[in-house]
C-alpha cells in the first residue's frame, strides 16, 4: 500500500521537483488507465504508449459526468475483491455516481484531507466537532473524519444533528475545531449568542459545501457572520466526490491548496481550451494515485479561477479560487445572466431570514426565480416585498417571493440530499 505521510507536505517541495513528481505520477496514472480501466483503455487506444509530459495533459479528451450515466461500471480499474468501500456522489446534479475505493484509496482519501486541515492551522491532539453525515453512502463524512484521524487529532461525529446537540458539545467538551456547512455554522452561532452560550473554544473551522469568500477572496456574508464569532477561523474547502481530491484555504486564506501529489487542476473555457491564471471557466482535474476509480481530465461543472502567482506561504502548488457557480446552474433572468449564489448571498445579507431556498421555472430563454423564505417570528418588518426590494438592491433582480414555514424549509434544504441542497431546477419538469 502507498504511504502517504500528511506530515510531509510536498506543496513546499521548489516547483521543478513539483513538476518532475506530478509528471511521473501521471505517467503512472496513464498506464493504470491503459491497463486497467475497461473505459479508458478504448478511449487512450489512439494514443501512442510512451511517456508523456504535463504540457500534453490538454491533448487528452475531457471526461464528462454524463459519461458515468452512459459507461457506469467500465469506469472501475481494479477486481471486485479489491473494493473496500463503496459511495455515490450526492446526486444534485443528476443521477448519483458509484465510486469505488481500494484501501489505498481510502488512506489517499485520509491524506487529502488532514494535509488540507493541517494547512488551515488544525494540530495532532485538536478535538474537532463533525457536524456532516458520514451515512448513506456519503463520501465526504467519511473523508473528513478519516483526515482528522490521520493527522492526529480526535474527531466527534455528532453529523447532521441540531444546533441545540452542537451547542452542548461545544460547551461540554470545548473542541477546538470544527467542520461544517456555513449556513448551518452561522445558525450554530447565532443560537450561541443569541442563548449566551460561549463556543469559543473553536480556532479552526473547516467550511465546505457552500461559498466562503467571493471572486475577490473578500468574505461572503456567512462568513462575516463566522469570523465575527470565531476571528480567523473560518478557512473555504472545495471537492468533486468523483476525483476524490480536495483543496483547502492555508492560514493565509488566499486560495485552496491541494496535495502536490494528489491532482492535477486545469481551468477550461466553453470550447475547452485551457484559461490562464486569473480567469474564469470550468473546472477540470486529473486525480493522481487513484486506484479503484481513475479519472482523466474530469469535468466538474464548477465555475471558478486558479488565483496568479505564489501564495505567501510558501507553497508552489496552484491556489484554486472561490466558485462562482455551476455551469448547468448559470441563469438568465429578464436578460441578467446570474448565478443562484447571488441570491444566496443576497438572502444571508437580510437579518431575519431564518430558511430559504430557490425555485427556478421558465423556458430555455427566461428564467423565473422564486425565493422561498421563512422569517424569523422577532422580524415583523420583514414581509415578501420587502425581501424582493432588499434582493433586488444587490443582484438586480426582483424575484418572485414566497413566505414558506421554517419546516418547509427545512425539509426541502436539508430533507433531500446528504448536504444542503437550496437549489431546485424545475424548468425540465413537464
Amino acid at each position: 500500500m502507498q504511504k502517504f505521510d500528511c506530515h510531509n507536505d510536498l506543496g513546499f517541495l521548489p516547483k521543478e521537483e513539483i513538476h518532475k513528481l506530478q509528471t511521473a505520477l501521471f505517467n503512472a496514472h496513464l498506464k493504470h488507465l491503459r491497463n486497467d480501466s475497461p473505459y479508458y483503455r478504448e478511449v487512450l487506444a489512439r494514443f501512442p504508449d510512451r511517456e508523456y509530459s504535463l504540457e500534453e495533459l490538454q491533448d487528452f479528451p475531457i471526461t464528462d459526468k454524463s459519461d458515468f450515466a452512459d459507461f457506469g461500471q467500465q469506469f472501475i480499474a481494479v477486481p471486485r475483491e479489491q473494493i473496500a468501500d463503496l459511495g455515490f456522489t450526492s446526486g444534485t446534479t443528476g443521477v448519483p455516481c458509484q465510486i469505488a475505493y481500494t484501501k489505498n484509496d481510502l488512506a489517499r482519501l485520509a491524506y487529502s484531507d488532514a494535509t488540507g486541515f493541517l494547512s488551515a492551522g488544525m494540530k495532532p491532539g485538536d478535538r474537532v466537532l463533525l457536524t456532516c453525515t458520514m451515512d448513506r453512502c456519503f463520501i465526504a463524512g467519511l473523508a473528513y473524519f478519516s483526515g482528522v484521524v490521520a493527522l492526529g487529532a480526535t474527531g466527534i461525529r455528532n453529523g447532521l444533528n441540531t444546533v441545540e446537540s452542537h451547542a452542548e458539545i461545544l460547551m461540554r467538551i470545548k473542541p477546538e475545531g470544527i467542520v461544517g456547512v456555513p449556513s448551518f455554522l452561522a445558525r450554530l452561532v447565532r443560537y450561541l449568542e443569541k442563548n449566551g452560550l460561549d463556543g469559543h473554544s473553536v480556532r479552526t473551522a473547516m467550511c465546505i459545501g457552500e461559498p466562503l469568500r467571493r471572486s475577490d477572496l473578500s468574505l461572503t456574508e456567512l462568513g462575516e457572520q463566522l469570523n465575527s464569532y470565531w476571528p480567523g477561523a473560518a478557512h473555504s474547502t472545495y471537492a468533486a466526490s468523483e476525483t476524490q481530491s480536495s483543496f483547502a484555504e492555508c492560514n493565509e486564506c488566499a486560495g485552496g491548496h491541494a496535495a502536490a501529489d494528489l491532482v492535477i487542476p486545469e481551468i477550461l473555457d466553453q470550447n475547452g481550451n485551457r484559461l490562464p491564471e486569473g480567469e474564469i471557466g470550468e473546472i477540470v482535474l486529473t486525480p493522481l494515485q487513484v486506484e479503484g476509480l481513475p479519472l482523466l481530465r474530469f469535468r466538474t461543472g464548477d465555475m471558478g479561477f486558479i488565483i496568479p502567482g505564489d501564495c505567501a506561504c510558501g507553497r508552489h502548488t496552484p491556489r484554486l479560487g472561490p466558485i462562482v457557480g455551476r455551469k448547468a446552474q448559470l441563469l438568465k433572468v429578464h436578460g441578467t445572466s446570474i448565478y443562484p449564489a447571488t441570491f444566496t448571498a443576497a438572502l444571508d445579507a437580510i437579518p431575519g431570514v431564518d430558511e430559504y431556498y430557490l425555485e427556478v421555472t421558465g423556458a430555455e430563454l427566461s428564467d423565473e426565480v422564486t425565493v422561498c423564505v421563512s422569517i424569523d417570528p422577532g422580524h415583523p418588518e420583514l414581509s415578501s416585498e420587502v425581501i424582493r426590494e432588499r434582493v433586488a438592491t444587490r443582484t438586480r433582480v426582483k424575484p418572485k417571493v414566497k413566505l414558506v414555514t421554517l419546516e418547509d424549509a427545512r425539509l426541502h434544504v436539508y430533507g433531500r440530499s446528504r448536504k444542503p441542497t437550496r437549489f431546485f431546477d424545475l424548468r425540465n419538469i413537464k
